[in-house]
């Protein structure tokens, strides 16, 4: 009977070191001015219920394997299947925590910001920005992600222009660090009356969501130039009668945020603030990894067009990531938000 249970990987999982970092946090939320800063107490209470949901995970898997060693050392024939199905389970439960433990880059295990932009190629470009804005919803919601559209501009005919989308879950910014870059699409155009192919482009910037109180981000008011505006829309019902729209501009940078999703002008603006400190700290880390580039002499300047991915519906089917060369011919699987393995390819190679 086999019984070679995976027993040497529960090292993957800092137990200690998890229930201490929870016992702290749990200490901070009994200070009295806890709540006097509720974004940052929001963080806090999130992290703290991440950390006991990958504890309880973890206790229940150690509980599940040695369920297993005592079933094996009865050496019960009549139990071999139900023991071989039960350890292929586990395995392949544990090559996922191995897996995710790997994400171990700042800001892996944060809430994520995905913004898409729409490239050249017109109507057909911003009708592919919309599709990929589905795919990744798609995608989240199969992970149990909670989304929150912070900011919207829809095309002219069809589409959007570009939008901006909170994904928050644990790991959401190590998976979809992933997708950063330009994404092609070549398909038969739907708004082309002689129905020709047509080749589009979009964008996709994937940035960590920082804390108020982190310390990689200081924000000063003066800094900071803000607009107030009326939020666009379809028309009729949709068009905001008040100036509920927020423009920030840091001045030190010339970073230019937008939000008008929110009917509140002070939500747009902490919304605003959210993704000025993403953009921020992309910023920096960018820097940082130019200079390092530089020194290596292996700096590239970064051009649109040079695409990490290619979607193609004509003439034949296929997704191909031109990183890793993983590739699929279920392109619609694909755009439903199949893309862990196209994630998880990518983040292997650079583990």
């Amino acid at each position: 009977m086999r019984k070679n249970l995976p027993t040497s990987s529960w090292s993957v999982f800092d137990f200690d070191d998890k229930q201490k970092q929870l016992a702290g946090l749990e200490r901070t939320t009994e200070a009295g001015d806890f709540w006097s800063d509720s974004s940052t107490a929001q963080a806090t209470m999130r992290q703290i219920s991440r950390l006991r949901e990958e504890i309880d995970s973890w206790r229940a898997f150690r509980g599940h394997l040695l369920d297993l060693k005592e079933l094996a050392a009865m050496d019960d024939e009549s139990l071999r299947g139900e023991l071989e199905g039960e350890v292929g389970s586990l395995e392949a439960d544990l090559e996922q925590r191995a897996f995710t433990a790997m994400l171990s880059e700042p800001y892996d295990r944060d809430d994520a910001l995905l913004a898409i932009h729409a490239g050249a190629g017109g109507t057909d470009s911003q009708d592919w920005a919309a599709m990929l804005e589905r795919m990744y919803l798609r995608w989240a919601e199969k992970r149990g992600y909670e989304t929150e559209m912070l900011d919207r501009t829809d095309g002219e005919e069809a589409g959007l222009k570009s939008v901006t989308i909170a994904i928050d879950g644990a790991y959401a910014y190590g998976y979809l660090r992933s997708e950063k870059g330009v994404h092609r699409m070549v398909r038969l155009s739907p708004f082309d009356a002689a129905h020709r192919r047509h080749t589009s482009f979009a964008l996709v910037e994937v940035l960590p969501q920082v804390a108020m109180g982190d310390p990689d981000v200081q924000i000063n008011p003066s800094d900071l130039k803000i607009d107030v505006f009326r939020s666009s829309g379809a028309g009729g019902q949709n068009v905001q009668k008040n100036a509920t729209a927020i423009r920030l501009t840091h001045i030190p940078t010339g970073i230019v945020v937008t939000c008008q999703n929110e009917r509140s002008q002070l939500q747009n603006r902490e919304n605003a603030l959210r993704v000025l400190r993403a953009r921020l700290v992309e910023l920096k880390r960018a820097e940082k990894d130019q200079e390092i580039a530089v020194l290596r002499g292996e700096y590239t300047k970064a051009e649109w067009g040079s695409q990490i991915r290619s979607y193609v519906l004509h003439p034949y089917q296929m997704v191909k990531d031109h990183r890793t060369e993983y590739e699929t011919g279920n392109t619609q699987a694909v755009l439903d938000g199949d893309l862990d393995a196209f994630m998880e390819s990518y983040l292997r190679q650079g583990a």
